[in-house]
Formats: C-alpha cells, structure tokens, sequence
C-alpha cells in the first residue's frame, strides 16, 4: 500500500511524473530543455522526506527518460563516492543532479532498478563510502549557530543523507568508516584533520546498534585522540588532567606515559592530553619522556644526548594544539637526526627568529590564539613534525606535489639545507636558489601557487611551498627552447646533486608522441630491477613523473613521486615502494592497479605496486648512467605485459610513434 502523503507534494509527484514523460519522448538533441523543469520539480521535492521517497520512486527510469543525459553524470561507472559531497555542498545545478544520481545509485543498491553494469553490491557499497566520506551531513550539528549559517541546498543534502542512512545498513557504513580510517592512519600523514573529523563524528554510531568488533574499534581511535589512559578517560578539560597529575603517584605517572605510548603506536595520532602529559613531565620528571614515547634504544640515547634542545623544544612548540608534533618528535629521535652535524643549531635559531610580516600570516591559526604557543613554536612544531616524518608531508588541495616532494626528499637526505630554506622563508619571506650558476630569488618572482595557499598543510608546507612553486615554475621556463624535457636539468639543480643526470622522457617534446616506448621500459628495468641491474640497490630516492588515473584507467594528469626503493615482499616478487605526496597514497588507477599502503612490506608513508604495474604508469626517470645492466636482457614479454598496460589506459590519450 502507497504512503499517504499530503496534497501539495501529491501535486509535485504529479507534476513531477509528467515532467518525466516529456523528457523521455523528447529527441537527443531537445533533452536539455526538458530536464530543467524535471530538475526544478526535483528541488521541490528534496524538501520533504516525502519528496525523496517520491523521487527515489521513480529513481529506476531515470537513465532511460534521459536526466542525466549528455552530462556528467550519465555514466555512472565514472562516479567517484569522493566527489559527491562538494556537489551536494553546490549552491548550483550540481547539487540537485547529485542527489538524484544518488537515489539512482540507492535504487540499484535495494534491487528495484537492475543495471547493466553496477551490481547491487557495488551500488551499496559506494552509497556507504559517501556516507563515511561525508559524515556531517549523515549526523550534522545540532547548534543553532551552525543551522542559521547554513543554505538550503545544505538542507536538502543533510535530509538525503538521513534517508540513506534509514535505507542502507548503519553497520556497513561504520565497517567502511572503520576501514577509511585504519588506512589513513597506516600512512602516518602530518596533518590528521580530515582522520580526526571522521573518528568524531562517528563516535555517534557507537551506540546505534552496530556489530561489537566495529563498535570496539570506534572505540579504540576515539578513545587515542581523546583520552586513552586512566587518568584522562573521564575528565572535562585539559586543567583537569593536569591537576591529577599533580596528584598522582610515581607508578600512575608512569603508567600514564606508557598508555599514551601504546595509543599513538597503534594508531599514530595524539591526544592533546599527551600534551599535557609531556610538557608536566619536561619540567617535573623528564625521565619518563622516553617512556613516554615509547622510544628504542637509539631514540633514548638520542634524547639523553640532546637533553635540553628536546626540554627546550618541548616547552616552545608542545601544546595541546600541536599534540600531533608528538609523534614526529618520536620519530626524530629514532631517526637519529640531531646526530648530524649543524642540525641542533639550526633549530635552536628558529626559537627567537624574526619572523617576516608575510610569513606571519602564513603560520598563524585562529584557532591558536588562545593556546599561548607562539608563531616561532608553531614553526618548530612544523619542523619537528617533517623531520620526523619525511614521508607523511601532503600537497595539501593545490598542485604543487613537485614541492611536496622536494620538502621530503631534504628531510630525508638534505636537513640542513632544508633547515635554512626554512629560516629564510620565515625571517626574509624569500628563498634563493641557484640555477646554471645564476641565482633565483622567489621573492622577485611572480604566479605560482595563490599567495593564500589552503591551510590543510603542515607549517612548514604552508610556509616554504610558495616560495618553491614559483623558483620550481621559474627554472621551467628557463628550459622551454631546449627541445627537451626541462625535468631532465631542474630536477638535479632543483633537488640535489644526489640526482642522476640521465633522464628519459616517454612523449617526445618536439612531436608529443609516445616514442620507443620499448626502449623506456627496458631502461628501466636495466636501471632499477635487480635482477637486470646486476643487483645494485638504489642509492638515493629518485623523483620520476607518472601518469595519474582514476578507477577506469583514464587519464587524470601528471604527477610528481619518488621512488624510494625496490625490494622484494614476502611472496618473492619485487615491488615499487614510493613516495606519493596525494595526502591519501592506497589509490586505485584501474586495470587492477591499486597502491597498497600497508601488507606488502610498506614502511610508514610508503605506497608499493609490483614492478611492472609502475613502470606502465611512468613517463619519467632519472637514471646513473654508469650504473646500468643490459638492455638486451630484459625480455620482450615483459615490455609486452607493460606497453599493454600502458596502451589500454592512459596512451588513449596520445598517438604512439
């Protein structure tokens, strides 16, 4: 029996069902003019959850009367569950499109409209990755402040997503929060908000029914950012916490450091009581720190020989609003870093540094005001945390990975160079580099990324990739009338000496055509593989550029990562590890493709790809070309099982020579 409903949505489903029936009869070329009105009736009916159902009710013809028609979304294999959210969020067209794509996807989801294509099973569970993906629409906030800000469009995408989620399974959607969250956080990034903001807004599925093993997992990442030791677990405000450990007794303290150590090794986030913890212990009993930590051998005899930097670093840069630089301070200190030669000095200057008028605007957070951290310890939390962790630096929303990547590479392999681009960048807003004995000085550049460059970087992204894009963009333009590929002398000049000078490029620069392709891909085998490089082990990471696609293999652009090394997993076949500065590395580029962080031997931060499956997303490489073994011994049917790779997907784009 048919849901009563009340006579002015009756009236819209009428209007609605008619608005259909026209752009279905209408030729190809007449559609657009139709499918206004059934988007206009459409926007009616999204203000009721009455509306929804009537146009969930007709989701099953709506690929056959044509509402997704020459757009966007009318392919629906093409449909990113990442991409939904920003369209909802569209005051445009977009938003209302979006909505009915998703009742379309809902339709296929419960079985009552059979594609040809997308299963019921992939239908669901695209549903419930948009649905984890975009959490505070599934549970918005309930404030008054936040609704009167909010417009309808906004509205409407909050009541889509309480009818998905009365439609779809709460237990399927918190497995699929669960499982987004274990594989960000594998990856140890910097910046954890986007983590943060999901392990929040899912602590409200914890007690709505859902299985005890996801359940207990919410749980445990609630519990690591919030309060996950004994003292911390019920109080209301960090001066609380801080009260009780003045409280407590020796073994509590030390019971408390070890909590804190477990929970940030088993998830690498940090509570901001963490904080609290650390900077009590730095000025009462700075012994248990390491324990703290949960530091190795080398990482305690690393803090005892650098004491009073670490007691001074603390004390500058460790609040509870920069907890996270916690788990970088770890990882520097069994990295074993403040060893090297000129590095303690080099942070010790950045504690008074003067710090430019422009540079200031860069660092500063609101939501720091209050903190009593200074922008000299937000900095110093920055580099702490990038020291610390080379491979968890992203690129942020812009495109600026050939940045990213060089911020890496120099705390891996180039400190104190990358500590003084840091001083100059923060006391001078300028940073030289020389290029064929000529010096560029950023400051006296234009274009590049936007002088506002998005915040949802680390400190000191936000403040050096700036200066890098345009110096980066400036050596480009001085290459362009070589006739070849200037990544062949920015890179070296760019990066550092440590890079090989030999460099291929897959498209020819004159022609823009794939050239011998063949020989690309024996080079690289001959160079890199083992078993074809008489065993040589590479040195240095290598910055190469490759093809990004999306889950079909279609081409999305170019991109900038560094090979970190190759090695064999535990099954015996050799794999790609490599640095990719996405912000999310476990990507899938179609044809059965995907970068795993985590099962095959991954270090934290690390992506891996079995060898020939990189290889046929390459376009770029540097190469020693005293190191190299015989071309002639790399077997055809490996450049067969490449080159078919590489055709089917992102070589559509191009003609091959």
């Amino acid at each position: 029996m048919e849901k009563t409903i009340d006579k002015q949505t009756a009236i819209l489903k009428d209007k609605f069902e008619i608005a259909l029936e026209k752009l279905e009869q209408a030729k190809p070329f007449a559609k657009s003019m139709y499918q206004t009105e059934v988007f206009q009736l459409a926007t009616e009916l999204a203000g009721s959850f009455d509306g929804l159902s009537v146009i969930y009710s007709h989701a099953h013809r709506f690929d056959e009367t044509g509402v997704f028609y020459a757009g966007l979304w009318e392919d629906i294999t093409k449909m990113e569950p990442s991409l939904v959210g920003g369209s909802l969020r569209d005051k445009g067209i977009n938003s209302i499109v979006e909505l009915l794509s998703e009742m379309r996807m809902l339709s296929i989801a419960k079985g009552d409209y059979v594609h040809p294509v997308v299963s019921k099973e992939e239908a669901g569970a695209f549903l419930n990755e948009v649905l984890a993906l975009n959490l505070d629409l599934l549970f918005p906030s309930k404030t008054e402040t936040y609704r009167t800000k909010l417009d309808d469009h906004v509205f409407r995408a909050q009541r889509l997503f309480y009818y998905l989620g009365q439609e779809l399974s709460l237990n399927a959607i918190a497995a699929k929060i669960v499982l987004e969250i274990e594989r960000l956080t594998v990856q140890r990034p910097i910046t954890t908000g986007r983590i943060l903001k999901m392990i929040n807004m899912s602590r409200q599925l914890i007690d709505s029914g859902i299985d005890e093993q996801t359940a207990e997992a919410l749980e445990k990442y609630a519990c690591a950012v919030n309060g996950p030791t004994p003292l911390s677990q019920d109080v209301s405000n960090q001066r609380e916490y801080r009260l009780r450990l003045e409280k407590a007794h020796e073994d509590e303290i030390e019971i408390e450091a070890r909590s804190f150590a477990e929970a940030i090794n088993d998830t690498g986030l940090v509570s901001p009581y963490h904080a609290v913890l650390i900077r009590f212990l730095n000025r009462k009993d700075s012994d248990n720190i390491p324990k703290s930590l949960d530091l190795s051998e080398a990482g305690t005899e690393s803090f005892k020989a650098n004491r009073q930097l670490i007691h001074d670093v603390i004390q500058i840069s460790i609040y509870p609003e920069t907890c996270q630089a916690i788990y970088g301070l770890k990882r520097l200190l069994e990295r074993e870093v403040l060893a090297q030669e000129q590095v303690v000095p080099a942070i010790r200057r950045l504690f008074e540094l003067p710090i430019h008028a422009q540079a200031r605007q860069v660092l500063f957070r609101p939501e720091h005001k209050q903190s009593g951290i200074s922008l000299n310890g937000l900095l110093v939390a920055g580099v702490i945390s990038v020291l610390g962790q080379p491979l968890g630096v992203g690129q942020g929303l812009q495109a600026t990975c050939q940045s990213a990547r060089a911020i890496s590479l120099w705390s891996q392999y180039g400190i104190v160079q990358l500590l003084d681009y840091i001083a100059s960048a923060a006391r001078d807003n300028n940073i030289s580099m020389i290029f064929e004995g000529e010096a560029i000085q950023s400051s006296l550049l234009e274009g590049g990324v936007s002088t506002d460059f998005q915040q949802d970087v680390d400190p000191v992204s936000s403040l050096l990739v700036p200066h890098l894009d345009k110096i980066y963009n400036e050596m480009m333009k001085r290459t362009l009338l070589r006739g070849e590929d200037g990544h062949k002398w920015v890179n070296p000049e760019f990066y550092g000496g440590w890079i090989p000078t030999g460099f291929i490029n897959v498209i020819n620069q004159a022609t823009l055509k794939v050239t011998d392709y063949p020989a690309f891909v024996k080079l690289f085998y001959a160079t890199h593989h083992p078993d074809y490089n008489e065993g040589r082990e590479l040195v240095y990471p290598n910055p190469v550029g490759i093809f990004i696609t999306n889950v079909h293999g279609e081409l999305l652009g170019l991109h900038a990562v560094t090979i970190q090394r190759i090695n064999q997993d535990q099954n015996g076949d050799y794999r790609v590890y490599f640095y990719n500065p996405n912000n999310d590395s476990g990507q899938n580029w179609g044809q059965g493709i995907k970068a795993t962080v985590t099962g095959f031997g991954e270090l934290e931060g690390e992506s891996s790809l079995p060898f020939h499956e990189f290889v046929s997303r390459m376009y770029a490489f540097h190469y020693n070309l005293f190191q190299q073994g015989d071309i002639y011994m790399v077997e055809d049917s490996l450049v067969a099982q490449v080159e078919a790779l590489a055709k089917e997907s992102w070589g559509k784009n191009y003609v091959w020579a």
